[in-house]
């Protein structure tokens, strides 16, 4: 007989994994199937290890000029690949065995395997087909069983998504990696294409950058960031194109050629010229899609679009009792959306009232090259083609003098208000530990906060945070530091 549940899981990244900790606390039967290793992508091979590479690059960057800051280090500072590669695992295994802990903690079975869903309310678990990646991660002692078949009301898709691949420039491992090889190089390549510049494109082209590798950047797009504020980006590009690497826009990768050891790229430019560039190894980083094969979902009627699943704001398919959150569920494919998504959907299927449905409009955006970018909110542009009336304001971190003492005064707020309402449509930052900063005009939109409430509030001095509440007076012809 079949064991019943409230609610299961399917996939225990961050969508999944919070979804299950609030259905426990919620006091719903919970059971969440994995078939890899608890935390998901995000904790194991994004997110997290990411996070830790580029901090061991930001203390590698500060170290190659402390004369500016008045010290002298005898001898020089280099970089021990196979170390700094560790310290990011070990960060890794230290927050995967957490989420073990979180899920005994709220009373969570986990179930090790492949699950598919044979029909609404129920779900058949086989032997998972990859072993866990991480041989140091053990399994969750709280397993509460294997293979078998498992009912629940309700039926939530967490299975994340991976690398897309273009035809003819698979990633093979080898010459041609995705994250998961670029995140543990056994040795580091004296030169690499970093194939896109969206977020995990740009976060580890600056990584290696800072590595000392020789890095060239492509996009088949006008701007680096293509989801960021052009005047944003146009900074970091600045910024990243001083620091040695070379960045090409408006280009493609036509074919790569491979070699003994090298691969060689055929990158077509705008003008339809063609320009061989080889180099050790390339990375792919053309976006993502979503993990929605092999679950049942076309025998079910799910429906589906470009490769996820379709949802409302609270996570409810097109078939009643199974719901999908994460990045299975389409953009923006970021792990605190799916956290998000996760609390939102099991506070909505457990009956509570005043759940409000997640606004991708206010799902702020981070991007940890060197330096920073962070968003939240309408581009100019976007509020622009949407027919807003809009006062823009910004506020250079050269006039910052936080920033200025930190070293680090390259940088820029920008801050979009709607004219009539005084609504903050949008707020965009380029510069040191903005990626920290961005929360504050993110709990400013979901207040309905408006330029009036913003100017009234007391910034601490110095910080760089001030040149939030300097980029709103901008908006309003009130700065007063620039």
């Amino acid at each position: 007989m079949a064991e019943n549940y409230d609610v299961i899981i399917i996939g225990s990244g961050p969508g999944g994994y919070v979804a299950a900790v609030r259905a426990g606390q919620l006091g719903l039967k919970t059971a969440i199937v994995e078939r890899e290793h608890l935390g998901g992508i995000c904790l194991n091979w994004g997110c997290i290890p990411t996070k830790a590479l580029l901090r061991s690059a930001e203390i590698l960057d500060h170290s190659t000029h402390l004369k500016d800051y008045g010290l002298v280090l005898e001898g020089k500072v280099s970089a021990d690949v196979k170390a700094v590669v560790a310290r990011s695992r070990g960060v890794s295994a230290r927050l995967n065995s957490g989420v073990g802990f979180l899920m005994k903690k709220n009373k969570v079975d986990v179930i090790w395997g492949e699950a598919k869903i044979t029909k609404p309310g129920e779900i058949v678990v086989s032997k998972t087909s990859k072993p866990v990646v991480e041989p140091q991660h053990p399994l969750p002692k709280n397993i509460k069983s294997q293979e078998g078949t498992y009912t629940a009301k309700h039926i939530i898709i967490a299975t994340g998504a991976r690398p897309r691949a273009l035809p003819g420039i698979e990633p093979d491992g080898k010459l041609i990696w995705t994250y998961f090889e670029a995140l543990k190089p056994d040795v580091l390549p004296k030169s690499l294409i970093v194939m896109g510049s969206g977020a995990i494109g740009i976060e580890f082209a600056s990584f290696y950058r800072s590595m000392g590798v020789d890095v060239t950047v492509v996009e088949v797009l006008p701007t680096i960031m293509p989801v960021e504020d052009a005047e944003v980006t146009a900074m970091a590009r600045k910024q990243l194109e001083k620091r040695g690497m070379k960045i090409f826009t408006s280009a493609k990768v036509a074919k790569v050629e491979k070699g003994a050891g090298s691969i060689t790229a055929h990158v077509e430019t705008a003008d339809g010229k063609i320009q061989q560039i080889t180099a050790d190894r390339m990375i792919s980083a053309v976006g993502v899609q979503g993990n929605i094969e092999n679950l049942g979902l076309e025998t079910l009627g799910v429906k589906t679009d470009r490769g996820c699943v379709v949802v409302d704001g609270y996570g409810k398919t097109s078939v009643p009792g199974i719901y999908a959150i994460g990045d299975v569920a389409g953009p923006p494919m970021l792990a605190h959306k799916a956290e998000h998504e996760g609390v939102v959907c099991v506070e909505k299927l457990a009956g509570l009232p005043n759940v409000h449905p997640t606004d991708k409009g206010k799902v702020p955006g981070c991007t940890y090259c060197q330096p920073q970018v962070a968003s939240v909110g309408l581009t100019e542009a976007k509020a622009k083609e949407l027919g807003r009336d809009i006062r823009v304001g910004r506020f250079s971190f050269a006039a910052n003098g936080k920033a200025i003492a930190l070293g680090e005064d390259q940088g820029l707020c920008k801050v979009i208000f709607d004219k009539k309402t005084g609504e903050l449509l949008g707020a965009h930052m380029v510069g040191a530990e903005v990626t920290e900063l961005i929360q504050g005009f993110v709990v400013a939109m979901n207040l309905e906060t408006t330029e009036e409430e913003l100017m009234h509030t007391i910034f601490p001095h110095p910080t760089v945070s001030e040149s939030m509440k300097e980029a709103v007076l901008d908006a309003y012809g009130r700065v007063l530091n620039a």
